[in-house]
Parts: C-alpha cells; structure tokens; sequence
C-alpha cells in the first residue's frame, strides 16, 4: 500500500519540483516530547514533502500566472495548498490529513516540526548542536538545520501529508545520509546556519546538484511583503 500511494505521490508531484518521503508517525513520536507528537496512532503511513530548486519555475510562476485574477496573500504557501489539495483528491476512498509548516496551535508552538519529520523519513540529515563533540559555543543558542544529499540547504520542507486509514507497520526506515560527516565541518555548517545564514553560505557546506537560480534567490532575500512586485503581482491586504 505505502509504495503505490508513493508512486501516485511522486508522479504528480514529482514533475512539479516536489519530493515526498514516507515515514512512521511512531517514529516522529519517538524522538519528541509529548507535547509535539502528531495524535495518530504509531504505524500511521505519513509522508514529509519537500520543494527543490525547480519548483520555483515548475509550480510557483505557473500557479501565479494561472492565479493572477484571484486573490494571492502568500504566493509560495498558496501555491503549495493548491498542489497539494489537488493531489488529496487523487484519494478519493482515503482519508488524507495535511500540515503545513507554516501552520501553529493555539498555544504558538508548530503543528509538527518539519526539520524532524524530514530526518525520520530519511529525508535530509537533521544537523545539530548534540552532533558536535567539542562544542564551541559555551552559552549560545544554537539552531540544528537540514542538509539534503543533492541539494544541500537549497530547499525547504512545506508540508506533511498523514492517511489515518493506512496503517504500515512492516514499513522500514531509512536513515538520512550524514552528508556533513566531519566534525569541522559540522561546526561551519553551525556557524555559518546561525550566525551568517543571510549569505547563503550554508547551504552550499555540500557539494550541491541544483541550486536556487539567481531570481529564485533575490525572491526569497525581499522582504515578504515586497515579493509580490517581482511576481508582478499587487499585494493583498484585508
């Protein structure tokens, strides 16, 4: 069942610059604390979804080309909810959950952490402090950040899509691959992520396949509210 809901997932998605990756619910679970477990039972078949570099030109200037007479508040969330409600109605005889990432509870905290979801399901390797041994840091906060194989930091995870009804207990997980293997260079990723993160530097810490192209990256350098006149859209306000 998970690999032909995989194989459906993946040829509509896949040609719009998505991955989707599938995991346990019980093995999110597993690594957090209660108040950020997902309420579905341990073997609930779930799958974490990634843009590339290509969903830019694939999906985001479709959408808004096609959107252009409607109302756009966030073109990048919207086109995403468009896509992937399409992709629900492929299900038809399944119930078929979506979180996004940008969505929140009541009490502030997110739906779900989409830098663990994407490590459970073998995604990208979720870098953090506890991955370095000496630490240099002393008091610092310091945040963990995703590292994909093929595309470095040069992505980013949008969504998770859960079925309640599919339950997959003989799934097996594969483990993200430690791509930023040496200590040195865990500690430049760090640093780079959470000191210089406006360079882009840090996403480059691998050798890249694809990276955003030069108006992809002056897109999401704006200002949010100042994105809309490079779409060649009028904001929206209410």
């Amino acid at each position: 069942m998970e690999a032909r809901v995989a194989q459906q997932l993946r040829g509509a998605l896949g040609p719009l610059g998505f991955e989707v990756h599938a995991f346990k619910v019980g093995w999110y679970n597993a690594v957090l604390q209660p108040a950020f477990h997902l309420p579905y039972p341990e073997d609930t078949l779930a799958f974490v979804v990634l843009s590339t570099p290509s969903m830019f030109d694939k999906a985001l200037k479709p959408f808004v080309n096609k959107e252009r007479l409607k109302i756009i508040r966030d073109p990048v969330d919207q086109c995403v909810s468009h896509h992937l409600s399409c992709v629900k109605e492929k299900f038809p005889d399944q119930k078929v959950d979506i979180i996004y990432d940008y969505e929140i509870l009541p009490n502030r905290k997110p739906k779900f952490l989409a830098q663990t979801a994407a490590h459970v399901a073998g995604a990208a390797y979720y870098y953090q402090r506890k991955d370095v041994k000496l630490d240099p840091w002393g008091k610092k906060r310091i945040y963990g950040v995703c590292i994909h194989p093929k595309y470095g930091g040069w992505f980013a995870i949008r969504a998770v899509l859960l079925f309640p009804d599919i339950q997959v207990p003989l799934l097996e997980q594969s483990a993200p691959i430690d791509c930023v293997s040496t200590e040195e260079k865990r500690i430049q990723l760090l640093e780079q992520f959470n000191f210089h993160w406006q360079d882009w530097r840090y996403r480059d810490i691998v050798e890249v396949k694809e990276r955003y192209s030069e108006e992809q990256k002056v897109y999401f350098a704006t200002r949010p509210a100042e994105r809309f006149g490079l779409l060649g859209l009028t904001r929206v306000t209410d």
